[in-house]
């Protein structure tokens, strides 16, 4: 190879994209995630709610004006004002929920930060999502009336490891599940549940994510926990273990029928009823415990019966995003929302209707009571900082 050709090599990033309290407060989660994950084609590789205290709000925005361009300055230290403003603790003490998201790939700070944009008063078309979501409202004099820049991002590598590195050294102080932050009037039947953004919603990078977090804010629920997850097979085996009785139950009548009508096409003679239901009895709980398999494997990409013991517990090959809604009656508002298992019987405007394909295929899971929503969090480990792993590992810190 000749001296003077060089070689470039692509690396990998980690970026990161803060979505604020204003945003959150207004359910503009969802809308924000489609933009970020149809737009830059990275990965969500990890994803925490943070109550931010003093000591963490001061020393992230210490760092925000760092842009080295000249003409974001003003900007930069508008945002290290916002933040120390509408991050910090209410003069009650009470905190404000924000949202870390984090993302890798090539070029990741700048497709961020393209898809982020950035915040002029002049320019208003939706291009960016602080076209769509902040606001930079002037008076006629050019004084600031009103600031929100909906989202936070980095403008180089440096720091966004730098503030990956901060917000992971904070991560289980002022993160995780913030079942206390948010207030309720008194006597309001106030319940956590869990929500999963299925796999299929992961299939490429596309808007679908975002759009189904998007329905579910309809529900009036606000976000208290948010992880990226890959399930493992056993995970995935008691998480869905009550549902393996009740396929096989639910796979007895339609198999039956299945296994008459196919041993009188091959054999040339009828059969009884009697015997359909013999044939459904055998059957129908292996094709019933086929389909649990099925299940498994498409939460967590193997199947039980094809997955060594000693793998079980290894995180799958499938991913999905937990979601921990809190409210009056969260329960069935969100389970609403939702719609029923087959897409095909729900609801026009439900989250099934409008992105699910089968009875498996069906965008996303919703808990059916608190109990079972207590009971899948457990399962998947729920307080476990996933996302401050995933920058320390990055960063092999």
């Amino acid at each position: 190879m000749p001296k003077h050709v060089k070689i470039f090599t692509m690396t990998e990033e980690l970026s990161y994209v803060l979505i604020t309290p204003y945003s959150l407060k207004k359910s503009r989660t969802g809308g924000i995630i489609s933009r970020l994950l149809s737009r830059t084609g990275l990965d969500l590789v990890g994803g925490r709610m943070f109550a931010p205290g003093d000591e963490l709000v001061s020393a992230y925005a210490a760092g925000i004006p760092a842009d080295p361009d000249p003409r974001h300055r003003a900007t930069q230290e508008l945002l290290r004002e916002y933040v120390m403003r509408e991050f910090s603790p209410l003069s009650d003490g009470a905190r404000r929920r924000v949202l870390l998201l984090v993302f890798r790939g090539i070029d990741a700070v700048k497709k961020t930060r393209d898809a982020v944009g950035h915040i002029v008063h002049q320019r208003t078309m939706g291009e960016t999502i602080r076209d769509t979501y902040g606001d930079y409202i002037t008076d006629e004099a050019g004084e600031i009336r009103y600031f929100e820049p909906a989202a936070l991002t980095p403008p180089d590598a440096a720091t966004a490891q730098r503030d990956l590195r901060l917000w992971a050294k904070f991560s289980s102080i002022d993160g995780g599940i913030l079942k206390s932050v948010v207030s309720y009037p008194e006597g309001a039947n106030v319940q956590e549940t869990l929500v999963l953004i299925k796999p299929d919603n992961f299939r490429f990078p596309n808007a679908r994510p975002g759009g189904v977090i998007d329905l579910f804010s309809r529900a009036g629920m606000n976000i208290v926990g948010f992880k990226v997850h890959r399930m493992s097979v056993a995970q995935a085996e008691a998480f869905y273990g009550p549902v393996l009785e009740v396929l096989q139950e639910i796979y007895k009548e339609q198999t039956g029928i299945r296994a008459r009508l196919a041993c009188e096409r091959e054999l040339g003679f009828p059969l009884t009823e009697g015997l359909q239901k013999e044939l459904g009895s055998l059957l129908g709980p292996i094709a019933g415990a086929a389909h649990w398999e099925s299940l498994i494997q498409f939460m967590a990409g193997r199947r039980p019966s094809e997955c060594p013991a000693k793998s079980k517990d290894e995180p799958g090959s499938e991913k999905c995003v937990a979601i921990i809604y809190q409210g009056p009656d969260a329960v069935d508002k969100i389970r609403a929302v939702l719609g029923p298992t087959d897409p095909s019987k729900a609801p026009p405007g439900s989250i099934r209707r409008e992105f699910g394909q089968s009875v498996m295929i069906n965008a996303a899971h919703a808990s059916d009571s608190a109990d079972n929503a207590a009971r899948e969090m457990q399962i998947l480990r729920i307080e476990d900082d996933s996302c401050a792993s995933a920058i320390r590992e990055f960063y092999q810190a």
